[in-house]
């Protein structure tokens, strides 16, 4: 066993949790926080900060607002606490900063801050997940045959969540990788009709991609009691890349792992055997 202990923020998630199995795997010692885990832990709620960093030594840093002044505040602060209580470096998961607008800016102060804290830090900057279209929200769209969003026919380059923790888990574990920005993302761009088209074939389901004008996505997700200030971000979003704002590769994982990304086509075969989108 390792006498590393390594916080892992955002456990429950599709990154941290494969983070944590990562780790555990490796024999290095995890603490595994959420806000409903054992590790009780609450970037709003700083008296949660304290309990979770006693004897830590590296962190992989997830915050559920990024690009907010709220993250980049909660950040500085969080790392400046976790290097005075003996931590040495953090791992952030973070975004191309251009994919958020005006929020460029609190996206790089977020990154810089664990620097500032006097920490060795790791930036992982990465793109849309495989893993949104079988454990998120693209997931109940896919099961119902019709993916309706306001992305036209713009790319991005889709990335795996286990090639992003297995990139987490050499930065933390592994020598070299201090002081690097890795833009990590899958090996091709794709529309998400090129993604929606790959599922179908892999699941033999008459799935389809209707593309959607920011207001017709408006109007649909504000009848489904979605909240006004999420719908607006998600339509912020899909703007991106359906402007080609995302249309570029990474090399982060060749340059992290020494390995080609995995390609959307393998985890839409992988998933369809294991019956993710059986109806």
């Amino acid at each position: 066993m390792s006498d590393e202990m390594i916080l892992v923020t955002g456990a429950a998630g599709k990154t941290g949790r494969r983070v944590v199995r990562l780790l555990e795997e490796r024999g290095v010692g995890v603490r595994a926080a959420s806000r409903s885990g054992a590790a009780a832990f609450d970037w709003s709620d700083r008296g949660t900060w304290e309990p979770v960093l006693r004897g830590v030594t590296k962190m992989y840093l997830v915050h559920p607002v990024l690009g907010s002044p709220q993250a980049a505040e909660d950040v500085a602060a969080f790392a400046r606490q976790a290097a005075a209580a003996g931590a040495r470096h953090a791992v952030l998961l973070s975004t191309p900063s251009d994919a958020w607008g005006p929020a460029q800016e609190h996206v790089l102060a977020t990154e810089r801050a664990l620097e500032h804290a006097g920490l060795e830090w790791t930036v992982l900057r990465v793109r849309w997940f495989f893993q949104n279209f079988s454990e998120d929200f693209l997931y109940d769209p896919v099961l119902s045959g019709e993916v309706r969003l306001p992305a036209g026919d713009g790319k991005e380059a889709f990335v795996d969540a286990d090639d992003i923790a297995e990139a987490a888990v050499a930065a933390l574990t592994e020598d070299g990788h201090a002081g690097w920005c890795y833009e990590v993302s899958g090996p091709r761009l794709m529309s998400f009709a090129e993604a929606v088209e790959e599922i179908a074939r892999a699941t033999g389901r008459d799935i389809r991609y209707v593309s959607l004008t920011p207001e017709e996505y408006a109007e649909e997700q504000r009848a489904q009691g979605v909240p006004e200030e999420w719908m607006q971000l998600s339509i912020g979003l899909y703007e991106h890349v359906r402007s080609g704002g995302l249309a570029t590769l990474g090399d982060g994982v060749k340059r992290a792992l020494g390995r080609p990304a995995r390609d959307f086509s393998d985890y839409a075969k992988a998933a369809a055997r294991q019956g993710v989108w059986n109806t």
